[in-house]
């Protein structure tokens, strides 16, 4: 069977491959996952033991991994979401995007001050964030002149392939 650590891994590799649907079978375990239903599925089943001919199906939602147009955390919005969005019109406002599903880190290490905060005045060759995938550790340029409006996500996060990271007011 194998570890939730490898199945996030598996989940991961499958969202960023072409593939639709995935099958993997090891010594009476099976896992599938879709991606084309909106949600990813990962299904494993069990066999019983061999007094009974029954298996044990274990089935876990697990959301599906998509080019975002807001963050994730808008997805179930809270009173004081909806208030900080109410102040910042994204209309106007470029936004950062995760190139990689990973892990989000706002500086080079935990001891160091933020690559950039609220205020900041960036340049399109400005490293804003590292994005951890894999072990290997990705430096993400801003793209654009401009001051940095918001900082979407916490580090540490989770990040998801095109998920916003920052808000940025161009130049």
């Amino acid at each position: 069977m194998l570890k939730v650590q490898e199945i996030r891994e598996l989940i991961k590799l499958v969202d960023q491959s072409s593939i639709e649907e995935f099958v993997y079978e090891n010594e009476g375990s099976k896992i599938k996952m879709k991606k084309n239903t909106g949600t990813t599925v990962v299904t494993t089943v069990q066999s019983a033991p061999q007094a009974t001919t029954q298996a044990v199906p274990v089935v876990q939602a697990v959301p599906k991994v998509v080019a975002a147009e807001a963050p994730i955390q808008d997805a179930v919005p809270t009173t004081a979401d909806n208030a900080a969005a109410s102040q910042v019109d994204t209309a106007n406002l470029h936004k950062i995007t995760s190139p990689m599903v990973g892990t989000f880190y706002a500086s080079p290490t935990p001891e160091a001050d933020a690559y950039v905060k609220s205020g900041s005045v960036v340049t399109k060759d400005s490293i804003v964030c590292i994005v951890e995938a894999m072990k290997l550790f990705n430096e993400i340029e801003a793209e654009i002149n401009g001051e940095i409006v918001e900082v979407l996500v916490k580090s540490g996060q989770l990040v998801e392939y095109g998920q916003p990271l920052f808000l940025v007011k161009p130049e």
